[in-house]
């Protein structure tokens, strides 16, 4: 296993000497573009590393100072394990200074020290005075007790402290976890000739082989990896933690562009809408308003948003409160992950916050269930975390693979808490082969509402024998699927509620009644139809032979045939029962003997016109009896 360093970021305004402090420290240039050395300021991202005396290995990410890279400067701070807040001892704080602590705040770096830099240039007093400035700049923030370190690039005063500092700082960084969904937002993209797409980034969660396939999303392309590298080694795995370069076989460099997330296959939702938790900060210069656009930044990409607020007309500055997000462009996250908002012109950072739910649904405004699930989403144990997420789906469920890519747990955790909620009855594995699952309550709900309908159906039609289970389920609210349909009559058979015969569904209590007048003319018209046998009267002449209206006929017709007396061969064509079991004998007789049957013979066989005749084949036919071949029919069993 590849032990993952310790990620270093730089923060502080343009020119306080971010650059020259890791050069001097690590004998790396971070400014590798030609616009930057002639600028002589950082625009994007710069990388170096470092191993500390305790052999611990610190990868140094440089992040712009300039306001106009301060978007680069949230790219750089995703994944940072430290920062050191590099503040010029003859310029003290500046305005980048105190963005950049900002953003630190609002992605939740929690550690770090303040490196004043330039020292050779002021004197002793000033100094002083600027270490003051800088301790009240810093009350109330993360690093309000942090170490601060006075270092010269130009003669080297200080690096041994500051090496000291970072080695007892690392020691007490907690370590990633290396298990898990891979996750690395994309922050370059180059084509190395021989070797193609090459991607870096800072792994976030899980760990990354050589050989392994990935996907990169959002645009979700497929891809393997050819080979890895660490601070310019080949490696055969990263870990969470790793700044790394990834070699992407299948891919062209066009394909790929920052901020895109290469990932574990099926691991991630593209998705334009984000439920979230926002802090506006102190120094906001106004409110935040309804349908505020703004840039939002996340990871290693920057779109832009529009922001509705769920639970107030505005958030001014120091408050908080939730937010959807709607994306120009898709992104890729997972709940947990950190972002931050900042005013389209003038580019001011206004704040930040948390994502709560990464594929929401359209909320309505001011509505109480709403601002409860998603405290629930940024508060509750995962539990109720999931019966959230199942209640919103309704009768549709989700599998588990959907609310694996919905939530941030490893496979064996969210296997835990499916398997808890199902013992204790509030979850259904619905269907285990897709390992779909809704919540029992909502399978109880259209259960009751499938008796109800039974219920309705059997008062406005006693005579018939029951519902067709294609229109029950049209019945259902939108969204039922045919599997949770089946299951649910499944469960209502099991419990003896329904019976479900053949493509019929009628409660377990129903019976045909058939009284007085009714039963003699159903008395009648079965006497008809056994004298006719295998000429059974017409619709027309059951009516007239029984002075009875042809309505009331074709009502009893299928209560018959629920009785078992009467074969429906087709529509309006029944055939007694009897006189149809005696012709299956007859039939079966003679293809044994002869092998096939013709439909002349067939006719003389049953000594009816051809009106009954094909009828009668067919219906042989579907049933399985026989089988056509050619113009003959045979045996199914014997073909």
């Amino acid at each position: 296993m590849t032990t993952a360093p310790i990620i270093l970021g730089t923060a502080g305004h343009i020119d306080h000497g971010k650059s020259s402090l890791i050069k001097r420290l690590t004998g790396i240039d971070p400014d590798r573009l030609k616009e930057e050395k002639l600028r002589g300021i950082t625009i994007e991202l710069g990388f170096a590393y470092l191993t500390l005396p305790t052999g611990q290995l610190l990868g140094i990410v440089d992040v712009p100072g300039h306001e106009r890279f301060v978007r680069h400067m949230v790219a750089g701070a995703t994944g940072m394990d430290l920062v050191a807040l590099v503040i010029a001892a003859d310029e003290g704080v500046m305005p980048q200074t105190r963005e950049h602590m900002e953003i630190c705040q609002l992605l939740q770096v929690k550690t770090g020290l303040v490196v004043l830099t330039k020292t050779d240039l002021v004197e002793e007093e000033w100094l002083e005075l600027v270490e003051e400035e800088v301790r009240d700049a810093l009350r109330g923030t993360f690093l309000e007790n942090a170490p601060m370190v006075r270092f010269s690039a130009v003669t080297g005063a200080g690096t041994e402290e500051l090496l000291a500092v970072l080695a007892e700082l690392a020691s007490r960084v907690p370590r990633k976890p290396a298990t898990g969904i891979f996750r690395l937002p994309v922050d370059r993209v180059f084509t190395i000739k021989g070797f193609g797409t090459v991607v870096t980034g800072t792994a976030i969660s899980g760990s990354l082989k050589v050989g392994d396939a990935v996907v990169i999303y959002p645009p979700e392309f497929k891809a393997r990896v050819r080979t890895l590298q660490m601070h310019g080694k080949s490696v055969e795995e990263i870990v969470a933690g790793s700044r790394a370069a990834v070699n992407l076989q299948g891919l062209e460099k066009e394909d790929v562009e920052r901020g895109m997330v290469v990932a574990t296959p099926g691991a991630l939702i593209s998705t334009r809408r984000l439920d979230t938790f926002l802090e506006v900060l102190d120094t906001a210069p106004r409110p935040i308003k309804h349908r505020h656009l703004v840039r939002f930044h996340t990871g290693t990409s920057e779109t832009v948003a529009v922001g509705l607020l769920l639970n107030a007309e505005e958030l001014a500055p120091g408050d908080a409160g939730f937010v959807q997000f709607l994306l120009r462009e898709p992104l890729a996250l997972k709940p947990g992950d950190r972002f931050v908002i900042r005013n389209l012109s003038p580019a001011i950072t206004w704040g930040g916050g948390r994502i709560l739910h990464i594929k929401p649904m359209r909320h309505k405004r001011f509505q109480e269930k709403v601002a409860h699930d998603l405290e629930t989403l940024m508060a509750g144990d995962p539990a109720s975390q999931l019966r959230v997420y199942l209640e919103e789906a309704g009768p549709a469920g989700r599998s588990r693979k959907e609310l694996a890519a919905l939530v941030n747990w490893e496979a064996a955790a969210l296997q835990q808490e499916l398997a808890s909620l199902s013992g204790k009855g509030e979850i259904l594995k619905f269907d285990p082969e897709n390992e779909r699952y809704v919540l029992t309550a909502v399978a109880d709900n259209l259960e009751e509402r499938i008796i109800q309908h039974l219920k309705a159906y059997h008062q406005k039609h006693p005579l018939k024998p029951g519902l067709s289970k294609e229109e029950l389920r049209t019945q259902l609210p939108r969204g039922v699927e045919t599997r949770l349909f089946n299951f649910l009559l499944s469960r209502l058979s099991r419990q003896g509620k329904i019976v479900a015969e053949r493509d019929l569904v009628r409660l377990s209590a129903h019976k045909v009644q058939v009284a007085g007048e009714q039963e003699e003319l159903l008395k009648g018209l079965e006497a008809l139809y056994r004298r006719g046998q295998l000429t059974p009267p017409t619709l027309k002449e059951a009516e007239a032979a029984l002075k009875a209206p042809l309505p009331k006929i074709q009502q009893l017709l299928p209560v018959l045939v629920n009785q078992g007396k009467l074969i429906k061969v087709k529509e309006d064509f029944y055939f007694h029962a009897d006189a149809m079991e005696k012709l299956k004998a007859d039939l079966v007789a003679f293809l044994k003997k002869h092998g096939e049957i013709t439909v002349p013979q067939f006719k003389d066989l049953t000594n009816t016109t051809r009106k009954f005749t094909i009828p009668l084949l067919e219906y042989f036919d579907t049933n399985r009896v026989t089988v056509r071949v050619g113009e003959a029919r045979r045996l199914r069993e014997a073909v």
